[in-house]
Order: structure tokens, then sequence, then C-alpha cells
């Protein structure tokens, strides 16, 4: 028996039989597993800090309708829609990161939240899909004719945007909104001489960074010589997986949430490995290449060149954010404050995540002839 019958007209119906059900079952496998996270890792953190018990899981979960209804009203968008959404979303989320130089509160040195009453909103991260799908809309302009100077429009906002993610500073993000630029970029057809100079600029980018931003350096030194610093939270992470072996220790009997400061965020990866064993860890990290795979699919099958390089720079953002908060978890790269989508707690994670989400269903859905914004 199916949700909607396939002579259903109305809108939810018709959105039922065109959108990706494959990757919205793996999607809500990921938010499922996040709520077991959120209820196995936070307390304990909670407790720790002097917060009542479910502080955390209770936050996530109020969150986390938000997340979804994003995410279902992202997905009956059409391709038109989203770009305007994206546009408007990008404009606001960028005025409201320099806002952050005004009003931010600091945390760990860096301004990147603003207090909306008794919730902190990281407006940064809402310019990932944004950015995402902007980026891509200029890149197709430029390459059909739609828009003569639309490359270096692209330039220029990723110039602006990568600047204000480094004064806060944030490192991290920027990275990944490079990352995924640069991914659209090429697909758009990037000429060798700006590949070049993409690459260039990306070896001095990180060495700047490295010998200017004394955080930047400290991890460096610490992911290739761990003695030359306080790796606690990797070192405990690590005895973590070891713990949890093939099948875990069983939820809720994991100790390592007891004593990392981030159990419940970054480090909530650790967390699931001890209590679930590495063979769930491989079901994750599964789900995650999934959604990543079968996006590119999608997207090679397009001939509308906005949908493919929109495709691509939402699933690579989606995947490249995994991938670095795993790979800080097993120490695989430098440690990163990022979180695992769907998984770690933080509600503008969340709720960006889901709005990413939203607009690569959006974006995959089944329709007739092709729908580029003008």
């Amino acid at each position: 028996m199916t949700v909607f019958a396939r002579s259903d007209t109305s809108i939810l119906g018709r959105w039922w039989w065109t959108v990706d059900r494959w990757t919205l079952t793996a999607v809500g496998a990921l938010i499922a597993f996040g709520i077991i996270m959120a209820l196995a890792a936070s307390p304990a953190v909670a407790e720790r800090i002097g917060l009542d018990y479910f502080y955390f899981a209770r936050r996530q979960l109020i969150y986390l309708p938000i997340a979804l209804s994003l995410l279902i009203g992202a997905s009956l968008l059409s391709p038109r829609g989203v770009f305007r959404v994206a546009s408007i979303t990008l404009i606001v989320f960028a005025v409201l990161v320099l806002a952050t130089f005004v009003f931010g509160t600091e945390i760990k040195g860096a301004r990147r939240w603003i207090a909306l009453g008794p919730m902190s909103v990281q407006p940064s991260e809402f310019l990932k899909p944004a950015f995402a799908v902007v980026a891509a809309w200029l890149f197709a302009s430029a390459r059909t004719g739609a828009l003569k100077h639309g490359n270096l429009m692209s330039i220029g906002a990723y110039g602006l945007i990568v600047g204000l993610l480094l004064l806060q500073p944030d490192v991290g993000m920027a990275v990944v909104i490079s990352a995924v630029w640069a991914c659209q970029f090429f697909l758009a057809g990037l000429p060798l001489f700006w590949a070049a100079g993409l690459a260039v600029a990306g070896i001095a980018g990180f060495v700047l960074a490295y010998f200017t931003l004394s955080h930047v350096a400290s991890r460096v030194d610490r992911f290739l010589d761990p003695s030359s610093g306080d790796s606690y939270q990797v070192d405990r992470s690590l005895e973590a997986f070891m713990n949890g072996g093939l099948f875990g220790r069983g939820p809720g009997e994991g100790t390592v949430k007891e004593v990392l400061p981030d159990a419940h965020s970054d480090f909530v990866f650790a967390v699931a490995g001890e209590e679930f064993g590495l063979f769930v860890c491989l079901i994750i990290v599964c789900l995650f290449g999934f959604v990543v795979l079968r996006g590119f699919a999608k997207a090679l099958q397009e001939t509308d060149l906005f949908i493919l390089l929109a495709t691509s720079g939402l699933v690579v953002q989606f995947g490249l954010q995994a991938v670095i908060n795993m790979g800080s978890t097993l120490r695989l790269m430098p440690t990163k404050g990022m979180t695992l989508p769907f998984v770690s707690y933080g509600g503008s994670s969340l709720i960006a995540m889901g709005l990413c989400v939203g607009f690569l269903l959006a974006l995959t859905r089944k329709r007739v002839g092709a729908e580029v914004p003008r």
C-alpha cells in the first residue's frame, strides 16, 4: 500500500511520485540515528556542565521539526524556485554574518553566532547551500551566454564570502565552501589556466592560514606530531573505537561521552563507535556515501547545466562535511569543529542541512522538460 495513489494530483501526491525516495529514505535513516545519538551522547555532557540531563536532547528534538519542515518545503520547489530562495537566503545570511562582528557572541575566540532570544544562530551554516546554488546559476549562465561576466561575478561572490568567514575566523567553513565552488567551476568547464591559478591560490591560502592563524598552526602541528600539544579529545575518541570493537558495548554503556567535552557534537561519531561498534559505523558511512553517489548519478542524467552544477555542489558539500567530521575523529586529518550531518547536536547545522537536502531533492525530482532560472 502506497502513501499516495498515482492518480493523486495534489501537491503532496505529485511530490511523492516525483521525489527521489531512495535519497529521502537514506536521509531519514540518518535522522533516526541522530535522534538515537542525541539521547545516547548528550545527557552525560549536559550533566557534566550542570545542565538538565536531557537539555541538549530536548533542544535537538525542538530543532528537528523545523529542519524537516524546511527539507520538505524546499523539496517542493521548482528549479527556478530553488534559485530564488537560495538567492534570498544568501543575501540575508551574508548580512547576518556581517552582523556577527558587531552583535555576535564570542565562543572559543571566534564570533560566529548571533543570539536570538533563547537560541544562538550560526549564519555561516546557511551560506553553504545557498552559495552552492547561486554559484551554479552564475557558472551556467556564463557558459550558456545568458550572463556575460558570470564567472567573474562568481569569483567576486566567492572572495567576499570566504573573506567574511576568515575574519570570524572560520577556516573549516571556508575550506568547505572553497572545495564546493572549485568543484562546480571545474564541472562548468574550467580552463587549464584557471585550474593552475586556483591550485596555486589554494596552496598559498593554506600556507597563509598556517602562519597567520595560531589555532590552524596548532591543529596541523598536533596532527603531524601528536606529542607537540594537547590531543586529548582525539586520543579519547580513538580509544572509544578500540573499546567498541565490531559490535559495540551496547547503547548507554559507553564511557567516552563522560570525558569528551564535545561528545554530543564534533565527536559524536566516537560515541557511536564505542556503543554501537564498527559495523554500525560502516552502515552510517555507507548511508552518507549512498546519498552522495545517488546525487551524482542523478546529476549525470541532467541536460540542464544549472541543475547539474547545483546538484553536484550540494552533494559535495554534504559528503565533504561528513568526511571532515569522521576523518577528524579518526585522526585522518587535523581536527575541525564541524558537525556530522543530521547526527551531531547543533540547531543551525541541522536546519541548514535540512535546507541543503531540500534543495537537492527539489533539483533531482522527475520533471518534464528543463527549467532554468532566468
